[in-house]
């Protein structure tokens, strides 16, 4: 039987692999991720991913180690996490009637077999225009603070997203269908 870590704490990832009947156990690896605009957002997602899955395999590379990390782009900027429920309202107001990207960069390691790999989903994601006080309404009930662009597709906000391009659950924080498909051409053999 594998041996799968999962290098988060996120509950919406554990949340999508548990959906799945994915065995699994949780060792955060609680890195400092970092805004760097200096280099496209799908590799700082990648980068990201990859860090958080190299602490855990660094420790017990006889497992399949799994990081992830998943951001918002819009108008040329990387839009993460709000702060308070100030930036979350700039964020939802700045994003409203436009479409943005979500990119979730996933990591997959297994040091002492080296296998390591690492890739990116995108999802294009469109909202309907938003008035100040369906805003407000939405960061007060939800408060949304632990999620990139202040906003949970899954929760009440679903009522304010027109549409979207590509993967539901990368808008989540996790493209199953990517990820499924990568860990099974790995492990096909093993």
């Amino acid at each position: 039987m594998r041996e799968n870590i999962l290098a988060s704490e996120s509950p919406r990832r554990k949340m999508l692999l548990n959906q799945i009947g994915f065995q699994f156990s949780v060792i955060p690896s609680h890195i400092v991720e970092y805004n760097n605009s200096n280099i496209p957002p799908e590799a700082l997602t990648e980068s990201l991913a990859r860090e958080k899955a190299l602490k855990i395999a660094q420790t017990y590379n006889d497992k399949i180690v799994i990081g992830a990390d998943t951001i918002v782009f819009f108008g040329n900027k990387i839009i993460g996490k709000p702060k308070d429920k100030n930036e979350s309202f700039n964020i939802l107001k700045s994003l409203s009637g436009k479409t943005h990207e979500v990119i979730t960069g996933v990591s997959i390691l297994k040091l002492n077999q080296k296998i390591d790999c690492t890739f990116n989903e995108r999802t294009y994601v469109s909202f309907l225009p938003l008035s100040d006080k369906d805003i407000l309404s939405y960061v007060n009930k939800y408060q949304p603070y632990d999620k990139a662009g202040s906003y949970g597709i899954q929760d009440g906000f679903s009522i304010h997203i027109n549409r979207i391009n590509g993967c539901y659950y990368n808008v989540m924080g996790f493209p199953l269908s990517s990820f499924y498909k990568n860990y099974c051409t790995l492990f096909q053999n093993t």
